[in-house]
């Protein structure tokens, strides 16, 4: 009889450390406060690796997926901002894939912010920088290595810093091998540049931003005593705002310009960049765009969002000749997915002035 009562209190035991086992599971991925499904504690306190699987429906690639894997190193004091170990890869319909992997730092109190950055990618692209507009296929090989360092200015929220950027960038096939335009060296480059930044800002969350504003300006140089194939740069200008309008309501707007200075390459010129707009459609010397996004709390997890920008690239800056203003619009949402760290995720579907597009956002909407 002993042995049996032995018996049942060990199956008891067992079930009982079984479903604690599984409680303590299930308690990585819910919040203390309203138990709703949060990975704070799971990426803080456990370690974990957030997995990001992602369609890609770019116009100027096609459809296709992309996984992400981030990886946040916490600070013994941990109201510090992370760090931050991505790695990512893609591929799409149009055989367009790429594979990098990255870190962002925030070191000695957030008083030096670091970038490193390596990454290969092969992009089937088309180029609309014909005199007719005509869209001509291409294909890119790319490999960039980036490294930046920004540095805060005593107890302010102004950063001075730099970056080195070096990109390999081969052209092994054009439309029927027809380049009008093109010059033959730029089918096959090394680009090794330079930039100086200066930045403003304060936002309260570098991820998912609900208050504040970032300024930032910097001047990229290739140059050909670093190892570049040509000297050419490109001036960088955006901000970001984030407006709290009631504790329901964030109202958010973004101005983004930048200008090509020099013998800059075609691939390199810049672009409107919105979503539901085809990257590299709408290139010229400089571009010029605004957009706003608002957000609208429905509870305390989930918010509603829509967006609408406009846009234009100057082919000339002497005679500020273009294609016509740029516009998108569209909506989605987003979801507290980690409330320790500020993070949200959600999906936007956006409509520019030939496509559809939607994307899966991690964080904040602008980079």
């Amino acid at each position: 009889m002993k042995k049996e009562l032995l018996l049942l209190y060990a199956l008891i035991a067992l079930c009982f450390s079984h479903e604690s086992n599984a409680q303590k599971e299930q308690k990585k991925f819910r919040d203390t406060l309203d138990n709703a499904l949060d990975l704070s504690d799971f990426l803080v306190n456990h370690h974990g690796i957030l997995p990001i699987v992602s369609p890609i429906t770019e116009p100027a690639v096609g459809y296709g997926a992309a996984v992400a894997a981030l990886y946040f190193v916490t600070k013994e004091d941990k109201s510090q901002r992370p760090d931050i170990i991505i790695a990512a890869a893609g591929l799409t319909s149009n055989k367009t894939w790429l594979a990098g992997g990255g870190y962002i730092g925030f070191w000695k109190k957030d008083n030096i912010r670091y970038r490193g950055f390596a990454g290969y990618a092969e992009a089937n692209l088309k180029y609309y920088g014909l005199l007719d507009n005509r869209p001509l296929k291409f294909n890119l090989n790319a490999f960039i290595f980036l490294q930046q360092l920004n540095f805060r200015i005593g107890k302010s929220n102004f950063f001075l810093g730099g970056k080195y950027q070096l990109a390999k960038i081969t052209i092994p096939i054009f439309d029927n091998n027809i380049i009008p335009g093109i010059n033959p060296r730029e089918l096959e480059m090394w680009n090794s540049g330079i930039s100086a930044i200066a930045e403003f800002d304060n936002l309260n969350n570098f991820l998912s931003p609900t208050k504040g504003t970032k300024i930032h300006l910097s001047y990229d140089q290739n140059l050909e005593i670093i190892g570049s194939n040509r000297d050419w740069g490109k001036i960088n200008f955006y901000t970001y705002m984030y407006l709290p309008i009631t504790n329901k309501w964030l109202s958010a707007f973004r101005v983004d310009s930048q200008l090509a200075t020099g013998n800059t390459p075609f691939y390199a010129e810049p672009f409107v960049s919105l979503r539901g707009v085809a990257a590299l459609r709408y290139q010229g010397q400089l571009t010029a765009l605004f957009e706003t996004e608002q957000q609208f709390a429905i509870s305390k997890r989930w918010d509603l969002i829509g967006f609408t920008g406009i846009g234009a690239a100057f082919k000339n800056v002497e005679n500020m000749n273009n294609d016509g203003i740029v516009w998108n619009a569209g909506g989605g949402f987003r979801y507290l997915i980690a409330r320790v760290l500020g993070m949200k995720m959600g999906l936007d579907i956006a409509r520019g002035p030939e496509d559809w597009a939607f994307y899966v956002t991690a964080g904040t909407s602008w980079r």
